[in-house]
């Protein structure tokens, strides 16, 4: 059979390692091999590597990730490093493989939840509750590109805050240790918000959904709280008075929430807005030999690690 190498999980406690792996085999017509270009080292591949993500079959070996810019056999890209073809899309003459590698995995998760699971009306107002890390920052970006009057982003890593005003933020929420001044400041600065978009989730969530229906002016007026990280922690304990006594209405953004073919029908738009740098994230280049190198170095702020041949 037919080597290759790749970053194989043979552990769900270690980091991948640079090995030779037997080279896939297409079984219909919609399948075909791709050389792959880039391949974005998200948050969402490591839990993946490790085993802790919802889609996780718990079988090893694997090989993680879940998008990626490949080239096909006849030449052309494809954003995706599936081989399934109807789950790819070609990309323009002269996009920078890397930086759409680095940045469409994060920037997807707002860009889908505000023009599917939500669709944000120009001048409606967001709240971003994990604004500072990399998905966080570019849904500050998403939400202002996508026509939103107000976006407050709300982190705990001040200096990465204080950046996202260059990002669009209009206003600014520091999550501290002190619930109740944390509390006031998201009731001052965000209750009248019409969309969350949370990275969190976990007692960072459970504060703040109820400390800005406790200040909403109108509670009747819709809140529309759209769940896609769980950082802080993967549950939340919520007072049933939240429902009964405001129009909260929670949702999710991630796979299974939105139709494959919705995905693919957002991701030409979407790819522009990167080519253009208007959804901005720098990728650093890696060779995929030093995989394991590269798991275990956190990424600046404002980069993502993308591995390259």
């Amino acid at each position: 059979m037919a080597q290759m190498h790749a970053a194989v999980v043979t552990s769900f406690d270690e980091p991948p390692h640079y090995q030779q792996f037997e080279a896939p085999q297409p079984s219909g017509d919609d399948e075909t091999l791709v050389d792959v270009l880039a391949v974005g080292l998200h948050p969402r591949v490591r839990t993946g590597a490790a085993g802790k993500h919802y889609t996780s079959t718990g079988k090893l070996p694997m090989i993680p990730g879940i998008d990626a810019v490949g080239r096909r056999p006849d030449g052309t890209r494809a954003d995706k490093a599936l081989v399934d073809v109807r789950r790819a899309i070609e990309l323009p003459d002269g996009v920078d493989v890397a930086k759409v590698a680095a940045a469409m995995n994060p920037a997807m998760s707002a860009w889908v939840a505000l023009r599917r699971r939500v669709p944000l009306q120009p001048g409606q107002s967001v709240l971003v509750l994990g604004a500072t890390g990399n998905a966080g920052r570019m849904a500050v970006q998403v939400a202002k590109r996508l026509g939103a009057a107000t976006v407050v982003g709300a982190g705990r890593d001040a200096k990465r805050l204080a950046a996202l005003t260059s990002a669009g933020a209009d206003e600014l929420v520091a999550l501290t240790d002190d619930d109740e001044a944390t509390g006031r400041a998201l009731g001052a600065a965000a209750a009248e918000v019409d969309i969350v978009i949370d990275y969190l989730w976990g007692k960072p969530t459970e504060r703040a959904i109820m400390a800005l229906l406790t200040a909403r002016s109108d509670r009747s007026r819709a809140l529309d709280w759209i769940q896609i990280g769980a950082i802080a922690g993967p549950t939340i304990e919520l007072p049933s008075v939240a429902l009964r006594s405001a129009n909260l209405r929670l949702q999710g953004n991630g796979q299974g929430a939105v139709s494959t073919e919705a995905y693919l029908a957002e991701l030409p738009s979407l790819v522009d807005e990167i080519d253009a740098g208007t959804i901005a994230v720098r990728p650093t280049p890696v060779p995929l030999a030093d995989v394991e190198e590269a798991w275990s170095r956190p990424d600046a702020p404002g980069t993502r690690t993308v591995l390259v041949p």
